[in-house]
């Protein structure tokens, strides 16, 4: 999967709704922008394997670079999906050595009580720079790049 062109849509699980086949799933979510709706299947990953349910604050991210129906409310088949925390912000893209992003955006901190894992939820010992990262984290700093101790890593190998 090219985690370069996933974008990330963030809101409140309004409804969720089983299709046809049973396997595959349609979820509205609330967002500030107004309702959007993502496809569930069996190629979605759901980071630690959460069940998700309505009320739940999500971060979906769709493929950019796929064909999308031109309907109002939007669709999306999810890539990826995880559940944030309150007050929580989320961001995949590539770190460099210093674990800053390729956006410039954001710069690692890395802490002891900071959880890093796979995409399967091994333990990962090695180092995170160079790397595809989907990065949990609450306050940054007003510096550029902006920095920040972050709650949870997922090294997307």
């Amino acid at each position: 999967m090219n985690y370069t062109n996933l974008v990330p849509v963030i809101g409140t699980v309004l409804r969720i709704m089983s299709e046809r086949d049973c396997c595959s799933h349609m979820m509205s979510l609330q967002t500030a922008n107004g309702i959007v709706n993502f496809r569930i299947n069996s190629e979605t990953v759901v980071i630690d394997s959460r069940q998700l349910r309505v009320g739940m604050q999500i971060a979906a991210f769709y493929d950019s670079t796929l064909p999308v129906p031109l309907i109002f409310p939007p669709q999306y088949t999810a890539q990826l999906v995880t559940v944030i925390g309150r007050n929580e912000q989320v961001m995949i893209n590539h770190f460099d050595n210093n674990l800053v992003s390729t956006d410039g955006a954001l710069q690692l901190n890395v802490a002891r009580n900071t959880t890093i894992t796979t995409l399967n939820g091994q333990n990962f010992n090695c180092n995170l720079g160079n790397r595809n990262l989907l990065v949990y984290y609450t306050v940054m700093t007003r510096s550029i790049p902006p920095q920040t101790t972050p709650r949870k890593i997922v090294v997307l190998c």
